[in-house]
């Protein structure tokens, strides 16, 4: 029977009645532990909770799966064997979603799988990169050479996205304070001129005039605004149904000035980093090159890279190949070229790599940068707009009846 767990009724040399769960390969194995530990047990039910089942709707964070990478890293480096490596590591776990994961890849190894077999039937958690590379080490008996270079581009991959993450954090909050400060404004604050306005029977200012038909408007209309939004969030989604619409799609963001830069660079650095991380670990360049292409997230790119892998399986060189769709940055295929002619492909694949992201990285803090103040300017006016508006036809008011 595959590993499991177990949960129990059992007495002590006391005669009290304990209860738990544990995990055992078979329902006899869980009988012998248990009277290992001096307890009779008179109930051994198989967990539903705990079956080493994938369970719908437990997901499996990059951070834990990069704990799972570097605790695997350790113990083949070590030399334990991959089903003891397996079980440490199903005992350390302390995520559900993730232990689950540990014991059925164990459980797909005891069974005469590889382990990259067994990363196989969970596409959601494995992408095919690091698939390829755990096949790659075990077929030339040196994973625990590739792991380390495999953990790598984890922490590298975690920490480029965690620093997009924060750096959008603060601009995303400001935008949303702002917008959220100037519709309480003129949804709440401003209608209470209005009865001012009709109290003293005496002309509304132009500016005031507009912005009291602005506040009207919102209030009996601001549910189609908030519909809007919505519909253009779906048709947005609706876009990436059709791979000619989603095409379209992905080759006008590559246009667009400043967004379009930054797009490009970050798929080329997620290109280049894993098409030299898999021919780092030996694997030959046209499965390499079909596996680097499937992890670039635009459509548009995607669809050069399977010109440039048709081109490279006629005999042409890679470098040449991404020269000839002139759609990738100049540095990435003129140091492929010299990667090329020194035998060094992979390694300036991955310095080219960290180059890119670093370029992204300063691109993005200077994007932040000039959009901090131009949101605070925005909030200041907006707000300081309403705000002085009402209060000079106020003081407007007040002068015509002096």
């Amino acid at each position: 029977m595959s590993a499991g767990y177990f949960r129990y009724q059992a007495y002590d040399a006391q005669g009290n009645v304990q209860s738990g769960q544990i995990n055992a390969e078979s329902e006899r194995e869980a009988l012998k532990i248990l009277q290992g530990k001096k307890l009779i047990p008179v109930k051994i039910t198989p967990s539903e909770q705990d079956d080493g089942t994938p369970s719908r709707g437990r997901r499996v964070k990059n951070a834990h799966l990069l704990d799972f990478t570097t605790g695997l890293c350790t113990l083949v480096e070590a030399r334990v064997p991959l089903d003891k490596a397996l079980r440490l590591l199903e005992g350390i776990t302390e995520t559900s979603a993730m232990r689950q994961l540990v014991m059925q890849l164990r459980r797909d190894v005891k069974e005469g799988r590889s382990l990259a077999e067994a990363m196989e039937a969970r596409p959601d958690v494995f992408s095919r990169m690091y698939i390829n590379i755990v096949r790659a080490g075990e077929e030339g008996g040196i994973l625990h050479q590739l792991l380390p270079d495999l953990v790598d581009f984890l922490e590298t991959s975690g920490r480029n996205r965690s620093a997009i993450v924060s750096a959008m954090i603060y601009p995303i909050v400001l935008l949303v304070t702002g917008v959220i400060s100037v519709f309480l404004l003129l949804v709440f604050v401003v209608p209470q001129f209005a009865i001012m306005f009709e109290d003293a029977g005496t002309e509304i200012p132009a500016s005031a005039a507009f912005l009291l038909a602005l506040s009207d408007g919102l209030a009996r209309y601001g549910y189609l605004f908030i519909l809007a939004v919505v519909g253009i969030g779906f048709w947005w989604q609706w876009l990436d149904r059709d791979p000619q619409r989603r095409l379209q799609k992905h080759a006008f963001l590559l246009r667009v000035p400043m967004l379009g830069s930054l797009l490009l660079y970050k798929d080329c650095a997620v290109f280049a980093r894993t098409l030299g991380a898999l021919l780092e670990a030996g694997i030959p360049l046209i499965r390499a090159l079909r596996v680097a292409r499937e992890v670039v997230g635009n459509a548009e790119l995607t669809r050069h890279l399977r010109q440039v892998e048709d081109d490279v399986r006629g005999g042409a060189g890679l470098g040449l190949s991404l020269e000839k769709t002139n759609r990738f940055p100049t540095l990435l295929h003129q140091l492929i070229t010299v990667g090329e002619e020194s035998g060094r492909t992979g390694s300036i694949l991955l310095k080219t790599a960290a180059t890119f992201d670093m370029y992204v990285k300063n691109q993005m803090s200077s994007l932040v940068a000039a959009l901090q103040p131009a949101l605070i300017l925005f909030l200041g006016i907006a707000v300081g707009g309403i705000t002085i508006t009402m209060l000079s036809a106020v003081f407007s008011m007040n002068a015509v009846e002096f």
